[in-house]
């Protein structure tokens, strides 16, 4: 992704240039994905920005635009929730490669009751985890025509506590929304690293690189018109918080860096160097909830089984 010399030290405000990459970034019309895409802009890349609301990604390519001259960013029509709709993808990105796909989008439930996606999946885990699953399957064919192309799994701090339930994953026996988000992206997290596991067994130059944002507020983050505005009550509001979190446009770092570094390797979790909350991107031990490689397999299993697609099919 990035002609930079793999011993140059990792600077935020001074990223490698990209030109002639493409990059899916799906969310990337708000939030994190948002400052994913603008961050990525600045390097030369082509950024698509796969987004369910066709308003809010011309916003979000508006305000990429007014910041980085010259960028190249577009939209493609893309909903994780939606299984059936995510095999045309591929084809309305209108490319022969992909270097990239940062899967990024998401939806987090503070209250009941529990919601389902059209598919009949409950609806955090149906979007965040099983949506990326299938849509990288679809993406496959693209990822592996690029030369070192890289899938990264945008996880969350809020996993770090929480263990999966295979005889529950749809949480119908117990809902509870936090809980329930927690888990939908410990899956996440744990399909990044199993994927990784898969493809290097086939020797595929694909990487799967595991990510999280840290404590990313939207009060710390500055404000984007159209995108995010940030209000002065806000902005003070937020003040002690800075002190141990970040806004997410510093949460997008690990994910830019999994994206252009050349020292990052297929198989780690890049997360902020600060208690893994705040600061600059750095690699990150593999969390203990995450290291039990069976669990891994079986979700693999029960995601192939409730998508009706494998990533991993068409490998060797």
């Amino acid at each position: 992704m990035s002609s930079a010399p793999p011993t140059s030290p990792w600077n935020v405000r001074r990223l490698p240039r990209a030109d002639g990459s493409v990059v899916l970034v799906t969310g990337g019309n708000a939030g994190i994905g948002y400052f994913v895409a603008e961050q990525l802009a600045a390097t030369g890349a082509t950024v698509v920005l796969g987004s369910r609301n066709p308003a809010k990604a011309e916003n979000a390519m508006a305000s990429i635009r007014a910041r980085v001259p010259g960028a190249q960013v577009r939209a493609v029509r893309l909903d994780v929730a939606d299984l059936g709709s995510l095999r045309t993808v591929a084809d309305a990105l209108g490319v022969e490669r992909l270097d990239a796909v940062v899967h990024n989008a998401g939806v987090a439930l503070d209250d009941p009751p529990r919601q389902e996606t059209g598919d009949g999946h409950e609806l955090m885990f149906g979007t965040n985890h099983l949506g990326h699953f299938a849509l990288t399957h679809w993406l496959m064919p693209l990822l592996s025509a690029a030369p070192a192309a890289r899938v990264i799994t945008m996880g969350s701090f809020a996993a770090k506590s929480e263990r999966l339930d295979l005889d529950d994953l749809q949480s119908r026996r117990d809902y509870r929304p936090k809980r329930t988000y927690g888990r939908s992206k410990l899956a996440q997290m744990h399909f990044g690293l199993e994927f990784d596991r898969r493809l290097r067994a086939a020797g595929s130059t694909v990487a799967s690189v595991v990510v999280h944002p840290g404590g990313a507020l939207d009060s710390l983050t500055p404000s984007r018109p159209g995108v995010h505005t940030k209000t002065a009550a806000a902005r003070l509001g937020a003040a002690p918080a800075a002190l141990l979190l970040q806004g997410k446009h510093a949460g997008a770092w690990p994910a830019v860096r999994a994206v252009l570094d050349p020292a990052v390797r297929g198989g780690q979790l890049w997360g902020p160097r600060a208690f893994g909350l705040r600061g600059e991107p750095h690699r990150e031990p593999v969390w203990a909830n995450l290291a039990d490689t069976t669990v891994a397999a079986r979700l693999w299993d029960a995601s192939r089984d409730l998508t009706g697609v494998d990533p991993a099919a068409h490998l060797g």
